[in-house]
């Protein structure tokens, strides 16, 4: 049986017609993590929490160890970090494969920690070399590793362990930590807390006290709602240094660093949102003083956005500190950036109609304004919706992006109200009457002090079907609807009482039937009229005449 062969494909020319070589594959990531100095560091400490020692001999460079064991030496390791070792948390090493390139070290070298010793502090460094198969990867140097048995004998002790019974710091081990060190960490918690609540206390003790004196409740106002937060932030920092100076051990230690360090973020994040609540509440009740109420609704829209970032920021800070990648999750968004707008294209309309209602102002909160179908008080102004409360005491929540594109009448923005009736007489009424009226009304808006003089206009506008129209033109100056609506009942009575004094009296839409006897033309005004010579009609008026006899 014949086979077709298939030519392989020919190599791509370049510009000058010679054969471009095929690039090599990208090497594949490293299966153990150790593309990065954080990825290697984290890889080591699960390695050693699980005693998997011959896996975290891989995280060591034993080139320049030809005789050493490396399950020992990566032993020998964990025990120097648990008595006096510090290992950079994540947000200190570095993610980028190429490691930190402005810490003045060498581009293959890292700085990923020190050990204490008697003389000192020595640096653990780790350094990127090539595997067998071509990869660039992190291992702990070959110069820490040399090190390694000096730094034994002379590192710092650890407390935890003197303090601890055999059994409790060695067989009993959870997570891979001896279990007297759990306990130990619950113990410093405690007292971490306690020291800082004890200083803090006496701190506010004091401040609380001579700003009494002096009567400002700012300060006051901003602690007091920020207190536990604030301990909360101190006293994860003080644990962190409490587990490296007592000797907790490594894994337990580097598993509370990331717990402390999350909390560490969830209080900084906490104490930003209670001072912002506390600013806010602040610069409201100074500007309700000041009158300046239109500054209501951007201090509300601010504070909202304040606490939107607080939120984005502590989640990612926190799952930055739990080991997720938020860098490559970013990417992704990015990546997917295009559906993400069009699936959120209404939300992104919302929130920039609200930037909108914000820095136009067209309305505030406790406004009285009408839009389409919806008259009512403005309640709040969020970054989606507007609230608003009805006549009929009822919620209508309407979108920003609707709300900023739609006629909006304010009717708290007026500076003068509409005073505008139309008084309908009978058509009895004299036009001596109507004269004197006009000047009764025009009389009475010029004496009274709440209305605008300018223009104060009393006219007959009309004949109507069933009255005579007198029109009243003229403006009030009332600080609320309740003021105008006072000022108008009094001008409408005493527009009744006017026209009563003149003795003319209002309509009403009725009909008048007037029965009398036709007088035909006046004889002194038809006679001159019959002296006129008269044309002679046309012919075809001419034949349209009918004799009457």
């Amino acid at each position: 049986m014949a086979f077709a062969q298939v030519p392989a494909p020919a190599p791509a020319a370049n510009g000058n017609g010679a054969a471009t070589p095929a690039q090599p594959p990208a090497p594949s990531p490293d299966p153990l993590g150790r593309d990065s100095p954080a990825g290697m560091i984290t890889g080591f400490i699960d390695a050693a929490g699980e005693q998997n020692y011959e896996r975290a001999a891989q995280y060591l460079d034993l080139s320049q160890e030809k005789g050493a064991w490396g399950p020992s030496v990566a032993q020998q390791l964990q025990r120097i970090l648990d008595q006096g070792g510090v290992v950079y948390s994540r947000l200190r090493l570095s993610s980028d494969p190429q490691g930190d390139v402005d810490d003045g070290l060498p581009l293959d070298l890292e700085k990923i920690g020190l050990v204490r010793t008697d003389h000192g502090n020595v640096d653990l460094l780790a350094q990127r070399v090539a595997d067998k198969e071509g990869r660039k990867i992190w291992l702990i140097s070959a110069k820490t590793v040399a090190d390694l048995p000096d730094l034994s004998r002379t590192v710092v002790s650890s407390y935890v362990d003197r303090l601890l019974p055999y059994e409790l710091r060695t067989e009993y081990r959870v997570a891979g930590a001896p279990v007297g060190h759990w306990a130990a960490i619950v113990v410093l918690a405690f007292l971490s807390y306690a020291a800082v609540w004890l200083i803090t206390g006496a701190i506010w003790v004091v401040v609380f006290r001579w700003r009494r004196r002096t009567g400002d409740s700012r300060l006051r106002r901003v602690l007091m709602a920020s207190g536990f937060p604030i301990r909360l932030l101190f006293a994860s920092l003080v644990l962190r240094v409490a587990m490296v100076l007592s000797g907790v051990a490594i894994v337990a230690r580097q598993y509370m660093m990331n717990v402390t360090e999350l909390l560490g973020w969830v209080a900084l994040s906490w104490i930003v949102w209670r001072v912002v609540d506390a600013l806010a509440s602040f610069a409201i009740d100074r500007m309700t003083l000041r009158g300046r109420l239109s500054m209501l609704s951007a201090i509300n829209f601010l504070r909202r956005s304040i606490k939107f970032v607080i939120i984005a920021f502590a989640l990612i800070a926190g799952l930055n500190s739990l080991g997720y990648n938020v860098t490559a999750g970013l990417a992704a968004l990015g990546i997917g950036g295009i559906a993400i707008a069009l699936g959120a294209q209404k939300t992104i309309e919302h929130l920039v109609g609200s930037l909108t209602l914000v820095t136009d102002q067209p309305m505030r909160v406790g406004d009285f304004c009408r839009f389409g179908d919806t008259t009512g008080t403005i309640e709040d102004i969020g970054m989606r919706s507007t609230r608003i409360r009805t006549l009929d005491r009822t919620l209508v929540t309407v979108p920003n992006g609707q709300l900023s594109s739609s006629s909006i009448e304010n009717y708290s923005r007026r500076d003068k109200f509409w005073f505008h009736p139309i008084l309908d007489l009978r058509y009895e009424t004299t036009p001596a009457q109507i004269r004197s009226l006009i000047a009764a009304l025009r009389e009475m808006l010029l004496a009274h002090p709440d209305v605008d003089n300018d223009p104060a206009r009393v006219r007959m506008v009309g004949l109507g079907d069933t009255s005579l129209k007198i029109e009243i033109f003229s403006y009030i100056h009332a600080a609320s609807m309740d003021r105008f609506l006072e000022i108008q009942e009094e001008l409408l009575l005493r527009a009744m009482e006017l026209v009563d004094e003149v003795g003319t009296g209002f309509a009403f839409p009725s009909q008048t039937l007037y029965v009398a006897r036709d007088k035909g033309v006046t004889p002194a005004k038809a006679q001159p009229q019959a002296d006129a010579p008269r044309s002679a009609p046309p012919r075809s008026a001419r034949e349209g005449v009918v004799e009457r006899v």
